[in-house]
């Protein structure tokens, strides 16, 4: 009887851990479409429900892009990943000026606004449990500075 209760309480747990990876909604039509009219040629794509809008990831002329889009479909901007020769020279000058320079920059991203303006976002580490999420605007000065895992 023991391993009768210990076996149907396996199962109804791993049923209920299955349904927690599912996609908790469909991804609304508009908001595809949207993604569709924005990024043509996509390729690699894979959405992620947050509740109060979508992420996408995908590959665009083999770059890898993260898109953000409100649930009406508007979009929210999108994130690039880029090497460190393609930073504005004025950010890797904010950079160096900066309390981070002696820093390891893990990974770098140009993040592209609707109003079209960038930034660039910038991965840094000085050890395994002392890292960064830096974000510098355009001219190099730095606007946000978040501690990170």
């Amino acid at each position: 009887m023991k391993s009768l209760v210990v076996l149907v309480s396996l199962v109804v747990l791993g049923a209920f851990q299955q349904q927690s990876f599912a996609q908790v909604r469909k991804i609304p039509a508009v908001v595809t479409d949207a993604f569709k009219y924005k990024y043509r040629n996509a390729e690699s794509v894979e959405w992620k429900d947050k509740l109060s809008h979508y992420t996408v990831n995908f590959q665009l002329k083999g770059e890898q892009y993260e898109a953000t889009f409100k649930n009406d479909g508007t979009w929210a901007g999108s994130q690039r990943t880029i090497e460190k020769d393609s930073l504005p020279e004025e950010v890797n000058e904010g950079l160096e000026k900066s309390k981070y320079a002696d820093w390891e920059v893990e990974t770098y991203y140009q993040l592209i606004y609707p109003d079209d303006h960038f930034e660039y976002r910038l991965l840094v580490r000085k050890s395994d449990i002392n890292k960064r999420d830096l974000t510098f605007g355009q001219n190099g000065r730095l606007i946000k500075d978040k501690l990170t895992l």
